[in-house]
């Protein structure tokens, strides 16, 4: 009995001598996957935005400054170089040049005639309606008469009577010219006296009245 046990102890001993010794091998990366087409793997579509609300910009451009509308120590209305004047008595309304460079104001009238009634001297003419092309005589004291240089030639001798002339909140008496001006653009032309210490006149404005 004791050597039955003692051979199986032996046996044990051999066998745990003749196994050999196992590892536990280690854990290896995992491998990545093999790639994935597009057509086996689609994207899906994001849906489309909603609008919600339209913006929309407008630009408003910036207001200009104020214009000035007198100037100088006077405070003087400041006027345009092409005005609307109103002309009496004969009631109208003529587009002028305004001329500073001008000693008298002058405006184009026809069929000029000097004549005499009671040992006073009138001045018959005739102006023009610009916009019926009505002739409108009239009949004035004569001032007095004028030489007037002319750029080629001799002297031209011009009849002066005085009218009313108006030109916005301005209003005058001043002796005018008769011409005539039926080369010039403008049928009035509005000199110094009726500019003098009544208006500024600014050449790059026109029809501010």
């Amino acid at each position: 009995m004791k050597f039955f046990s003692v051979c199986a102890t032996l046996l044990l001993l051999a066998g745990c001598a003749l196994t050999p010794e196992t590892e536990t091998p280690a854990e290896s990366p995992p491998s990545c996957p093999e790639p994935v087409s597009c057509a086996a793997c689609p994207v899906p579509e994001c849906p489309a935005p909603e609008v919600v609300e339209k913006i929309k910009i407008v630009e408003v451009p910036a207001e200009p400054p104020p214009v000035a509308t007198t100037a100088g120590a006077m405070h003087l209305p400041i006027i345009g170089e092409i005005e609307w004047v109103g002309v009496e008595p004969a009631g109208l309304r003529l587009e002028a040049r305004i001329d500073t460079g001008a000693d008298t104001t002058s405006i184009h009238a026809e069929n000029i005639q000097l004549v005499e009634k009671e040992g006073r001297r009138y001045v018959r003419f005739d102006l023009e309606d610009p916009e019926s092309k009505a002739r409108l005589p009239q009949e004035l004291p004569l001032r007095r008469q004028v030489l007037i240089k002319q750029h080629e030639g001799e002297p031209e001798r011009r009849y002066v009577v005085r009218m009313w002339l108006t030109l916005g909140d301005m209003r005058h008496r001043v002796d005018v010219n008769l011409s005539d001006r039926d080369v010039f653009e403008f049928p009035l032309l509005v000199g110094r006296n009726f500019l003098l210490d009544a208006a500024i006149v600014d050449v790059s404005r026109s029809h501010t009245r």
